[in-house]
Protein backbone atom coordinates (compact mmCIF):
# COMPACT_ATOMS: atom_id res chain seq x y z
CA UNK A 1 0.00 0.00 0.00
CA UNK A 2 1.39 3.40 -0.87
CA UNK A 3 0.35 7.00 -0.55
CA UNK A 4 1.43 10.60 -0.98
CA UNK A 5 0.78 13.87 0.79
CA UNK A 6 -0.25 15.54 -2.43
CA UNK A 7 -3.49 14.23 -3.88
CA UNK A 8 -4.86 11.92 -1.24
CA UNK A 9 -7.47 13.49 0.97
CA UNK A 10 -7.73 11.15 3.93
CA UNK A 11 -9.76 13.49 6.11
CA UNK A 12 -12.37 13.58 3.41
CA UNK A 13 -12.22 9.81 3.05
CA UNK A 14 -12.71 9.48 6.79
CA UNK A 15 -15.74 11.75 6.68
CA UNK A 16 -17.36 9.76 3.94
CA UNK A 17 -16.16 10.66 0.46
CA UNK A 18 -12.95 11.40 -1.37
CA UNK A 19 -14.40 13.48 -4.20
CA UNK A 20 -11.94 11.79 -6.49
CA UNK A 21 -14.05 11.60 -9.63
CA UNK A 22 -15.33 15.00 -10.68
CA UNK A 23 -17.63 15.40 -13.66
CA UNK A 24 -16.43 18.93 -14.43
CA UNK A 25 -18.26 20.57 -17.28
CA UNK A 26 -19.94 17.42 -18.58
CA UNK A 27 -22.95 17.33 -16.28
CA UNK A 28 -23.96 20.96 -16.61
CA UNK A 29 -27.56 20.27 -17.54
CA UNK A 30 -28.45 18.67 -14.22
CA UNK A 31 -26.39 20.86 -11.91
CA UNK A 32 -27.76 22.01 -8.61
CA UNK A 33 -28.73 25.54 -7.80
CA UNK A 34 -25.98 27.51 -6.10
CA UNK A 35 -22.48 28.50 -7.07
CA UNK A 36 -21.27 25.11 -8.30
CA UNK A 37 -23.12 24.67 -11.60
CA UNK A 38 -20.35 22.68 -13.30
CA UNK A 39 -18.86 20.61 -10.47
CA UNK A 40 -19.95 17.04 -9.91
CA UNK A 41 -18.18 14.34 -7.99
CA UNK A 42 -18.10 10.63 -7.42
CA UNK A 43 -17.31 9.29 -3.98
CA UNK A 44 -16.53 5.87 -2.57
CA UNK A 45 -18.50 2.85 -3.64
CA UNK A 46 -21.84 2.25 -1.98
CA UNK A 47 -22.63 -1.32 -0.96
CA UNK A 48 -24.54 -3.22 -3.62
CA UNK A 49 -28.25 -2.83 -3.14
CA UNK A 50 -28.06 0.24 -0.90
CA UNK A 51 -31.14 2.40 -1.20
CA UNK A 52 -30.93 5.96 -2.46
CA UNK A 53 -33.33 8.88 -2.56
CA UNK A 54 -31.17 11.58 -4.17
CA UNK A 55 -33.60 14.42 -4.77
CA UNK A 56 -35.30 14.25 -1.37
CA UNK A 57 -31.97 13.78 0.40
CA UNK A 58 -30.43 16.84 -1.19
CA UNK A 59 -33.48 18.92 -0.34
CA UNK A 60 -33.39 17.74 3.28
CA UNK A 61 -29.74 18.68 3.69
CA UNK A 62 -30.16 22.06 2.02
CA UNK A 63 -33.27 22.82 4.09
CA UNK A 64 -31.48 21.91 7.33
CA UNK A 65 -28.58 24.22 6.46
CA UNK A 66 -30.87 27.11 5.52
CA UNK A 67 -32.92 26.75 8.70
CA UNK A 68 -29.77 26.71 10.81
CA UNK A 69 -28.52 29.86 9.11
CA UNK A 70 -31.86 31.60 9.77
CA UNK A 71 -31.61 30.63 13.46
CA UNK A 72 -28.04 31.91 13.74
CA UNK A 73 -26.60 28.39 13.98
CA UNK A 74 -23.94 26.64 11.90
CA UNK A 75 -25.24 25.55 8.47
CA UNK A 76 -22.32 23.16 8.11
CA UNK A 77 -23.05 21.38 11.39
CA UNK A 78 -26.74 21.15 10.52
CA UNK A 79 -25.89 19.71 7.12
CA UNK A 80 -23.56 17.15 8.71
CA UNK A 81 -26.36 15.99 11.00
CA UNK A 82 -28.77 15.74 8.06
CA UNK A 83 -26.20 13.76 6.06
CA UNK A 84 -25.66 11.35 8.96
CA UNK A 85 -29.42 10.67 9.03
CA UNK A 86 -29.75 10.35 5.26
CA UNK A 87 -28.45 6.81 4.83
CA UNK A 88 -26.07 8.07 2.13
CA UNK A 89 -22.94 6.26 3.26
CA UNK A 90 -20.59 8.27 1.11
CA UNK A 91 -22.08 11.72 1.53
CA UNK A 92 -19.94 14.36 3.22
CA UNK A 93 -19.87 18.02 4.14
CA UNK A 94 -16.74 20.13 3.60
CA UNK A 95 -15.76 23.52 4.89
CA UNK A 96 -15.15 26.22 2.31
CA UNK A 97 -11.40 25.92 2.88
CA UNK A 98 -11.44 22.15 2.47
CA UNK A 99 -13.28 22.41 -0.81
CA UNK A 100 -10.85 25.06 -2.07
CA UNK A 101 -7.99 22.68 -1.25
CA UNK A 102 -9.72 19.95 -3.20
CA UNK A 103 -10.11 22.21 -6.23
CA UNK A 104 -6.43 23.11 -5.99
CA UNK A 105 -5.55 19.40 -6.03
CA UNK A 106 -7.48 18.95 -9.26
CA UNK A 107 -5.48 21.81 -10.72
CA UNK A 108 -2.36 19.78 -9.87
CA UNK A 109 -1.54 21.76 -6.72
CA UNK A 110 -1.39 20.62 -3.10
CA UNK A 111 -0.28 21.77 0.32
CA UNK A 112 2.39 19.53 1.79
CA UNK A 113 6.09 18.91 2.24
CA UNK A 114 6.81 16.80 -0.86
CA UNK A 115 6.91 13.24 0.44
CA UNK A 116 5.52 9.99 -0.93
CA UNK A 117 5.48 6.97 1.38
CA UNK A 118 4.34 3.40 1.69
CA UNK A 119 3.71 1.01 4.54
CA UNK A 120 5.93 -2.04 4.63
CA UNK A 121 4.65 -5.45 5.67
CA UNK A 122 6.05 -4.97 9.17
CA UNK A 123 4.01 -1.76 9.54
CA UNK A 124 6.91 0.64 9.12
CA UNK A 125 6.46 3.72 6.95
CA UNK A 126 9.12 4.18 4.29
CA UNK A 127 9.68 7.28 2.17
CA UNK A 128 9.46 6.22 -1.47
CA UNK A 129 9.93 9.56 -3.23
CA UNK A 130 10.91 13.13 -2.39
CA UNK A 131 9.72 15.82 -4.76
CA UNK A 132 12.52 17.96 -6.16
CA UNK A 133 12.55 21.47 -4.73
CA UNK A 134 10.19 20.60 -1.90
CA UNK A 135 10.78 21.32 1.81
CA UNK A 136 11.55 17.62 2.34
CA UNK A 137 14.18 17.69 -0.42
CA UNK A 138 15.73 20.89 0.93
CA UNK A 139 15.98 19.25 4.35
CA UNK A 140 17.88 16.29 2.92
CA UNK A 141 15.19 13.65 3.29
CA UNK A 142 15.86 10.74 0.91
CA UNK A 143 13.86 7.90 -0.58
CA UNK A 144 14.44 4.88 1.64
CA UNK A 145 14.40 6.87 4.86
CA UNK A 146 12.02 5.60 7.51
CA UNK A 147 9.33 7.98 8.77
CA UNK A 148 8.90 7.28 12.49
CA UNK A 149 6.65 10.09 13.69
CA UNK A 150 4.74 13.21 12.65
CA UNK A 151 4.41 15.99 15.24
CA UNK A 152 5.43 13.55 17.94
CA UNK A 153 2.90 10.86 17.01
CA UNK A 154 4.30 7.47 16.04
CA UNK A 155 3.21 6.43 12.56
CA UNK A 156 4.33 2.79 12.76
CA UNK A 157 1.40 0.59 11.81
CA UNK A 158 -0.84 3.44 10.70
CA UNK A 159 -2.61 3.26 7.33
CA UNK A 160 -0.81 5.37 4.75
CA UNK A 161 -3.88 7.57 4.39
CA UNK A 162 -3.61 8.48 8.09
CA UNK A 163 0.07 9.31 7.66
CA UNK A 164 -0.80 11.49 4.68
CA UNK A 165 -3.42 13.26 6.79
CA UNK A 166 -0.84 14.02 9.47
CA UNK A 167 1.66 15.32 6.92
CA UNK A 168 -0.92 17.62 5.37
CA UNK A 169 -2.34 18.68 8.73
CA UNK A 170 -5.89 17.86 7.66
CA UNK A 171 -7.22 17.54 11.21
CA UNK A 172 -6.04 21.08 11.97
CA UNK A 173 -6.99 22.59 8.60
CA UNK A 174 -3.28 23.37 8.24
CA UNK A 175 -2.41 25.98 5.63
CA UNK A 176 0.69 26.99 3.69
CA UNK A 177 3.43 28.06 6.11
CA UNK A 178 2.38 25.85 9.03
CA UNK A 179 5.09 23.69 10.59
CA UNK A 180 5.21 19.90 10.82
CA UNK A 181 7.86 17.98 12.78
CA UNK A 182 9.06 14.69 11.27
CA UNK A 183 10.87 11.94 13.12
CA UNK A 184 13.16 10.17 10.62
CA UNK A 185 15.58 7.27 10.58
CA UNK A 186 18.29 6.23 8.14
CA UNK A 187 20.28 3.18 9.10
CA UNK A 188 21.52 3.80 12.64
CA UNK A 189 20.88 7.54 12.47
CA UNK A 190 17.69 8.98 13.94
CA UNK A 191 16.83 12.68 13.77
CA UNK A 192 14.03 15.22 13.71
CA UNK A 193 13.26 17.76 10.98
CA UNK A 194 10.80 20.63 11.27
CA UNK A 195 9.43 21.57 7.84
CA UNK A 196 6.93 24.16 6.70
CA UNK A 197 4.14 23.21 4.37
CA UNK A 198 4.14 24.90 0.97
CA UNK A 199 1.99 24.88 -2.15
CA UNK A 200 3.50 22.36 -4.55
CA UNK A 201 2.65 21.11 -8.03
CA UNK A 202 1.97 17.49 -8.80
CA UNK A 203 3.62 15.49 -11.54
CA UNK A 204 0.76 13.11 -12.24
CA UNK A 205 2.28 11.42 -15.31
CA UNK A 206 5.67 9.72 -15.41
CA UNK A 207 7.08 8.04 -18.52
CA UNK A 208 10.02 5.69 -18.84
CA UNK A 209 11.22 3.15 -21.37
CA UNK A 210 12.18 -0.41 -20.51
CA UNK A 211 15.17 -2.17 -22.02
CA UNK A 212 12.99 -3.99 -24.57
CA UNK A 213 11.54 -0.70 -25.86
CA UNK A 214 8.26 -0.96 -23.95
CA UNK A 215 7.03 2.45 -22.78
CA UNK A 216 5.55 2.61 -19.28
CA UNK A 217 3.13 5.49 -18.69
CA UNK A 218 2.36 5.84 -14.99
CA UNK A 219 -0.65 7.99 -14.11
CA UNK A 220 -0.90 8.84 -10.41
CA UNK A 221 -4.11 10.89 -10.64
CA UNK A 222 -6.27 12.53 -13.29
CA UNK A 223 -5.46 16.18 -12.63
CA UNK A 224 -5.79 18.87 -15.26
CA UNK A 225 -3.67 18.26 -18.36
CA UNK A 226 -3.12 14.54 -17.75
CA UNK A 227 -5.06 13.51 -20.86
CA UNK A 228 -2.78 15.58 -23.09
CA UNK A 229 0.28 14.21 -21.29
CA UNK A 230 -0.81 10.62 -21.92
CA UNK A 231 -1.52 11.35 -25.58
CA UNK A 232 1.90 13.00 -25.92
CA UNK A 233 3.61 10.01 -24.31
CA UNK A 234 1.86 7.66 -26.74
CA UNK A 235 2.85 9.78 -29.74
CA UNK A 236 6.52 9.87 -28.66
CA UNK A 237 6.81 6.16 -27.86
CA UNK A 238 9.06 4.14 -30.21
CA UNK A 239 7.16 3.15 -33.38
CA UNK A 240 5.34 -0.14 -32.95
CA UNK A 241 6.47 -0.60 -29.35
CA UNK A 242 4.04 -1.79 -26.70
CA UNK A 243 2.74 0.41 -23.89
CA UNK A 244 2.04 -0.32 -20.24
CA UNK A 245 -0.50 2.08 -18.76
CA UNK A 246 0.19 1.84 -15.03
CA UNK A 247 -2.90 2.87 -13.03
CA UNK A 248 -1.95 1.16 -9.79
CA UNK A 249 -2.68 3.34 -6.79
CA UNK A 250 -4.48 5.90 -8.97
CA UNK A 251 -7.21 7.38 -6.75
CA UNK A 252 -9.07 9.11 -9.59
CA UNK A 253 -9.50 12.74 -10.54
CA UNK A 254 -11.20 14.63 -13.34
CA UNK A 255 -13.34 12.40 -15.51
CA UNK A 256 -12.74 14.71 -18.47
CA UNK A 257 -9.04 13.87 -18.18
CA UNK A 258 -9.77 10.13 -17.92
CA UNK A 259 -11.87 10.35 -21.08
CA UNK A 260 -9.06 12.30 -22.78
CA UNK A 261 -6.61 9.56 -21.78
CA UNK A 262 -8.97 6.94 -23.22
CA UNK A 263 -9.02 8.97 -26.44
CA UNK A 264 -5.28 8.41 -26.78
CA UNK A 265 -5.98 4.70 -27.34
CA UNK A 266 -9.44 4.68 -28.95
CA UNK A 267 -10.82 5.98 -32.22
CA UNK A 268 -13.97 7.50 -30.77
CA UNK A 269 -16.81 5.48 -29.32
CA UNK A 270 -18.28 4.88 -25.88
CA UNK A 271 -16.20 5.25 -22.73
CA UNK A 272 -18.92 5.03 -20.07
CA UNK A 273 -22.56 5.63 -19.29
CA UNK A 274 -23.87 7.21 -16.10
CA UNK A 275 -27.14 8.25 -14.56
CA UNK A 276 -28.04 11.36 -12.61
CA UNK A 277 -31.32 11.04 -10.71
CA UNK A 278 -32.34 8.42 -13.28
CA UNK A 279 -31.39 10.48 -16.34
CA UNK A 280 -29.08 8.38 -18.54
CA UNK A 281 -26.04 10.06 -20.13
CA UNK A 282 -22.92 9.00 -22.03
CA UNK A 283 -19.22 9.79 -22.30
CA UNK A 284 -17.46 9.36 -25.66
CA UNK A 285 -13.80 9.27 -26.66
CA UNK A 286 -12.49 11.60 -29.34
CA UNK A 287 -11.56 10.09 -32.69
CA UNK A 288 -7.98 9.59 -33.80
CA UNK A 289 -6.37 7.63 -30.98
CA UNK A 290 -3.66 5.01 -31.51
CA UNK A 291 -5.54 1.73 -31.83
CA UNK A 292 -2.65 -0.37 -33.17
CA UNK A 293 -0.07 -0.50 -30.39
CA UNK A 294 -0.15 -3.44 -27.99
CA UNK A 295 -1.48 -2.14 -24.67
CA UNK A 296 -1.59 -3.48 -21.11
CA UNK A 297 -3.30 -1.68 -18.24
CA UNK A 298 -1.86 -2.38 -14.78
CA UNK A 299 -4.32 -2.11 -11.87
CA UNK A 300 -4.63 -2.99 -8.20
CA UNK A 301 -6.89 -2.44 -5.21
CA UNK A 302 -5.84 1.21 -5.12
CA UNK A 303 -7.12 1.85 -8.65
CA UNK A 304 -10.27 3.90 -8.11
CA UNK A 305 -13.06 5.91 -9.71
CA UNK A 306 -11.85 7.73 -12.85
CA UNK A 307 -9.04 5.18 -13.20
CA UNK A 308 -11.61 2.37 -13.06
CA UNK A 309 -13.76 4.15 -15.62
CA UNK A 310 -10.78 4.25 -17.99
CA UNK A 311 -9.81 0.64 -17.27
CA UNK A 312 -13.36 -0.59 -17.88
CA UNK A 313 -13.52 1.23 -21.20
CA UNK A 314 -10.22 -0.19 -22.46
CA UNK A 315 -11.15 -3.69 -21.31
CA UNK A 316 -14.70 -3.72 -22.68
CA UNK A 317 -13.61 -2.23 -26.00
CA UNK A 318 -10.97 -4.96 -26.37
CA UNK A 319 -8.24 -2.34 -26.51
CA UNK A 320 -6.12 -3.45 -23.54
CA UNK A 321 -5.30 -6.56 -21.57
CA UNK A 322 -5.81 -5.72 -17.90
CA UNK A 323 -3.20 -7.18 -15.55
CA UNK A 324 -3.05 -6.99 -11.74
CA UNK A 325 -5.65 -7.38 -9.01
CA UNK A 326 -9.29 -6.38 -8.62
CA UNK A 327 -9.78 -2.61 -8.47
CA UNK A 328 -11.41 -0.75 -5.60
CA UNK A 329 -14.96 -0.38 -6.88
CA UNK A 330 -15.92 3.30 -6.77
CA UNK A 331 -18.73 3.95 -9.17
CA UNK A 332 -21.24 6.26 -7.49
CA UNK A 333 -21.78 9.76 -8.87
CA UNK A 334 -22.21 12.57 -6.35
CA UNK A 335 -23.23 16.20 -6.58
CA UNK A 336 -21.91 19.03 -4.39
CA UNK A 337 -24.21 21.81 -3.21
CA UNK A 338 -23.02 25.11 -1.82
CA UNK A 339 -24.52 25.88 1.61
CA UNK A 340 -25.29 29.33 3.08
CA UNK A 341 -21.97 29.59 4.96
CA UNK A 342 -19.88 28.60 1.91
CA UNK A 343 -19.44 24.98 2.96
CA UNK A 344 -20.25 22.21 0.48
CA UNK A 345 -22.46 19.13 0.90
CA UNK A 346 -21.84 16.21 -1.43
CA UNK A 347 -24.60 13.65 -2.04
CA UNK A 348 -24.97 10.53 -4.19
CA UNK A 349 -27.11 11.07 -7.30
CA UNK A 350 -26.31 8.08 -9.51
CA UNK A 351 -23.80 5.52 -10.82
CA UNK A 352 -21.69 4.88 -13.91
CA UNK A 353 -21.22 1.74 -15.99
CA UNK A 354 -18.62 0.46 -18.44
CA UNK A 355 -19.41 0.30 -22.19
CA UNK A 356 -20.76 -3.24 -21.86
CA UNK A 357 -23.07 -2.17 -19.05
CA UNK A 358 -21.05 -3.52 -16.13
CA UNK A 359 -21.58 -1.79 -12.80
CA UNK A 360 -18.32 -0.83 -11.08
CA UNK A 361 -19.77 0.33 -7.78
CA UNK A 362 -18.96 -2.12 -5.01
CA UNK A 363 -17.58 -4.63 -7.54
CA UNK A 364 -14.52 -3.12 -9.13
CA UNK A 365 -12.86 -4.28 -12.35
CA UNK A 366 -11.60 -7.86 -12.50
CA UNK A 367 -8.30 -8.08 -14.43
CA UNK A 368 -7.88 -10.41 -17.38
CA UNK A 369 -4.74 -11.80 -15.76
CA UNK A 370 -4.18 -11.86 -12.00
CA UNK A 371 -0.77 -10.66 -10.85
CA UNK A 372 0.58 -9.15 -7.65
CA UNK A 373 4.34 -9.21 -7.20
CA UNK A 374 6.04 -8.97 -10.55
CA UNK A 375 2.99 -7.42 -12.23
CA UNK A 376 5.11 -5.21 -14.48
CA UNK A 377 7.16 -8.20 -15.62
CA UNK A 378 3.91 -10.04 -16.36
CA UNK A 379 2.74 -7.05 -18.38
CA UNK A 380 5.96 -7.16 -20.45
CA UNK A 381 5.39 -10.84 -21.16
CA UNK A 382 1.83 -10.17 -22.26
CA UNK A 383 2.98 -7.35 -24.53
CA UNK A 384 5.49 -9.69 -26.12
CA UNK A 385 2.69 -12.08 -26.99
CA UNK A 386 0.46 -9.32 -28.32
CA UNK A 387 3.29 -8.07 -30.49
CA UNK A 388 3.88 -11.57 -31.90
CA UNK A 389 0.17 -11.96 -32.59
CA UNK A 390 0.06 -8.72 -34.52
Amino acid sequence: MSGRDLFCQPRRCGRGAALTLVFAGVLVAGAATGSLPQQWGEGHARPSGAATAPAGRAEDVTRAAEEAAADGKSPMEAAERAVSRSGDRWAAVYSEGEYEEFEDSLDGRYTGVGLEARRERDGRIEVTKVQSGSPAADAGVHAGDRLRSVDGRSVDGLPVTDVVSLLRGDAKDARVGTAVRLGLERGTRAWTETLRRVLLSTDSVAVHELSDGVTVITVAAFTKGVGDSVRGAVEHAPPGAGIVLDLRGNSGGLVTEAVAAASAFLDGGLVATYDVDGDQRVLHAEAGGDTARPLVALVDGGTMSAAELLTGALQDRGRAVVVGSRTFGKGSVQMPRRLPDGSVAELTVGHYRTPSGRAVDGRGITPDLEADDGALKRAETVLGGLGDAS
